[in-house]
């Protein structure tokens, strides 16, 4: 269920002093502890052989594509880092081929069953932690033996439960959730790489 602000404001001034503010607030509550976890274990991904995959719904399906454009080219850029990161949410063909034929709760386990393998990791981004299809992607990872992350909001929802790796974001604004799980890509992704880089010089370079 998408939860909406309810307290009626007098202008977009006034909404957007406070919406930046309940950002701010909450994002002293985020788990930087998890943070860490998730970095190292994704940068240990980026130095193996394994897939990474990435999935969501709606606004976290475009998180999980700009996912892949800052962690596939911006983690490698001058490092020995090779990722191999796929977005389960990138292909509209097979989502709605799945979603049709099959069942939408299935679009992103379908696509694990044909692309995962033991090993692997998935990343769920979902601000309810409770879509169907995210936590069946999750399932289908647990029982296949993939390391399973999510990124969520609100309560954390059942993602938040049954997961390896949880990232909560403590808000019931959506779109406060939204733009601090991108806050947490664009932060993994910018701190894996600065970790990894050959030549400090390179950072004079302007993108």
């Amino acid at each position: 269920m998408f939860k909406f602000p309810i307290k009626k404001t007098s202008t977009s001034k006034n909404y957007a002093e406070e919406y930046l503010s309940t950002l701010s607030e909450v994002s002293k509550k985020i788990d930087f502890n998890s943070i860490e976890k998730l970095s190292k274990l994704i940068s240990r991904y980026y130095l193996s052989n394994k897939n990474i995959f990435v999935c969501g719904n709606g606004g976290s399906a475009s998180i999980s594509n700009h996912f892949i454009c800052d962690h596939l080219k911006g983690t490698s850029s001058n490092t020995s880092l090779l990722p191999k990161i796929f977005s389960l949410s990138s292909s509209l063909e097979i989502i709605t081929a799945v979603a049709n034929d099959i069942k939408y709760d299935e679009i992103f386990s379908f696509q694990l069953s044909r692309l995962a393998k033991r090993g692997d990791c998935l990343i769920t981004i979902s601000s309810s932690g409770n879509s169907e299809n995210i936590i069946n992607a999750i399932k289908w990872g647990k029982k296949n033996k993939l390391k399973t992350v999510s990124l969520n909001g609100f309560d954390g929802g059942r993602a938040k439960k049954i997961s390896d790796i949880s990232i909560n974001v403590p808000c019931n604004n959506y779109g406060i959730v939204e733009d601090l799980h991108q806050s947490i890509m664009h932060i993994l992704a910018q701190s894996i790489r600065m970790q990894n880089l050959h030549n400090k010089d390179f950072l004079k370079i302007n993108f």
